[in-house]
């Protein structure tokens, strides 16, 4: 073949692994968003029936990072080990089964435990379970971002990346009007609240996937019977090449990515970057709910809440295909803060004005859609072998801790000041700003490798 068969072959290759892993993987995603964010809308409902203030609602939404935290490495490590099929099942079965433990929420009696920790019953079991849903789904995300690693070079990703991400735009797509309905319509059938039936039903996709990808997630491309001979080659030549351009040897070791700089400050961004869209995301319901809808109509909160994912949807995949192209990363990935950071102001300074309220909404997730799809392909330009399970694991705990302060910033403003969350959002808006300016002040993965290949 000359090299024009050559590349054609090969953008066929990786064409046909994009078809047979990321409609799996982003199913994945989709059930795991929707698990982790629904709590949002059950808030609606559940918040007056169990009599959690603001407060207790923000702290317990962000409670999931901290387990979220202490195993994502560990889970990362393990799939490294144990493979990324059976592992990533393991995942999906274990957030499912606790996803569905949340119907028990205001049935559970914890006597002298709870009274010790200053909570009643509900409450604490609400923060044990959010905190076991953290620990069960540690893993899947950056393991899917290790995964991805092992299919795709550093040219295809950033695209790879917003196809699976798209997942978060998607979830809420699907899941806010669902989540609306079942809240609205199922409230009291055979004696279980609407938020009940909410967490019970939105459990049942990630059962049913860990089985799917037990029996179709290839550990990587050597063991893919689906993959020629041929094809096989290709893959494994271009990842060969993509490995040996990283840029030292010291980046391999697993232990380095821990003393890093350059890793600390990926997760610095990472951590202002969700501080800003977890304290969103998890009171986008609440927030549009105020804009003057009536409090038992969750249907039309749902529909409302479309508007916003729907635009990330758009606006992810173009921002991710624009920075393939030219291999730009670092500033997509700012300007997407930037543009979140413009939402946040613009939702601090227009109180309950539903059309602006609701254009500051779309800001923010857009920008964080635009911002996210595009830093991971970042870190992963500078770790190779195992130090890529183990940073690319750290990056996304210690970032992920912004899913506990985020949430909390609001709730607590909002309980301290009425119901007002203005203060709120100008915090968020420093993180975001912070986020942007240290992102602009780490490598670009682009330089990087062309640096390497000189020398």
């Amino acid at each position: 073949m000359d090299a024009g068969q050559d590349q054609a072959f090969e953008r066929a290759t990786f064409g046909r692994i994009t078809w047979r892993l990321i409609p799996l993987l982003f199913a994945g995603y989709l059930a795991a968003f929707l698990d982790r964010v629904n709590v949002g809308f059950a808030k609606l409902q559940m918040a007056g029936e169990l009599h959690f203030s603001d407060a207790v609602y923000g702290f317990g939404a962000g409670i999931f990072f901290l387990g979220y935290f202490i195993l994502e490495v560990p889970s990362n490590l393990a799939l490294n080990k144990v493979g990324a099929r059976l592992w990533m099942a393991r995942i999906m079965f274990t957030w499912g089964l606790v996803s569905a433990a949340f119907v028990f929420v205001g049935a559970m009696r914890w006597g002298p435990i709870a009274t010790a920790f200053g909570c009643s019953d509900a409450q604490f079991t609400f923060y044990v379970l959010r905190f076991l849903l953290g620990a069960a789904e540690a893993g899947f995300y950056p393991g899917v971002i290790l995964y991805l690693t092992f299919w795709f070079p550093a040219d295809y990703r950033a695209r790879m990346i917003a196809l699976f991400m798209s997942g978060i735009a998607v979830s809420n797509l699907i899941g806010s009007p669902l989540s609306g309905a079942i809240l609205q319509f199922a409230d009291g059938a055979f004696g279980l609240s609407g938020w009940q039936w909410l967490f019970l039903l939105e459990a049942v996709p990630a059962l049913v996937l860990a089985l799917l990808f037990l029996l179709l997630l290839p550990d990587g491309p050597r063991t893919a019977r689906w993959l020629s001979d041929k094809e096989r080659v290709v893959v494994l030549a271009r990842l060969e090449r993509d490995e040996a351009a990283r840029h030292s040897s010291a980046a391999r070791r697993a232990a380095a990515v821990f003393v890093d700089p350059r890793i600390w400050g990926f997760a610095t961004v990472y951590f202002c970057g969700l501080v800003c869209f977890y304290g969103v995301n998890f009171w986008m319901p609440t927030i549009i709910q105020e804009l003057g809808i009536p409090k038992g109509d969750y249907l039309r909160v749902g529909l409302v809440s479309m508007i916003p994912w729907g635009s990330m949807i758009v606006a992810q995949l173009a921002w991710a295909h624009h920075s393939d192209r030219g291999g730009e990363r670092r500033w997509h990935s700012a300007t997407g803060l930037f543009v979140a950071l413009g939402g946040l102001l613009l939702l601090a300074a227009v109180g309950h004005s539903p059309i602006l309220s609701l254009v500051g909404l779309t800001l923010i997730t857009v920008g964080n859609g635009c911002w996210v799809v595009t830093f991971w392909s970042l870190p992963t330009a500078l770790l190779g072998g195992t130090a890529a399970a183990a940073g690319i694991a750290w990056i996304n705990s210690v970032g992920n801790l912004g899913g506990q302060f985020g949430p909390d910033i609001i709730g607590r403003v909002r309980d301290a000041n009425g119901g007002s969350d203005t203060a709120a959002f100008l915090v968020l808006a420093a993180f975001s700003l912070a986020g942007a300016v240290l992102l602009l002040a780490l490598p670009d993965g682009r330089t990087v490798r062309l640096a390497t290949q000189a020398t």
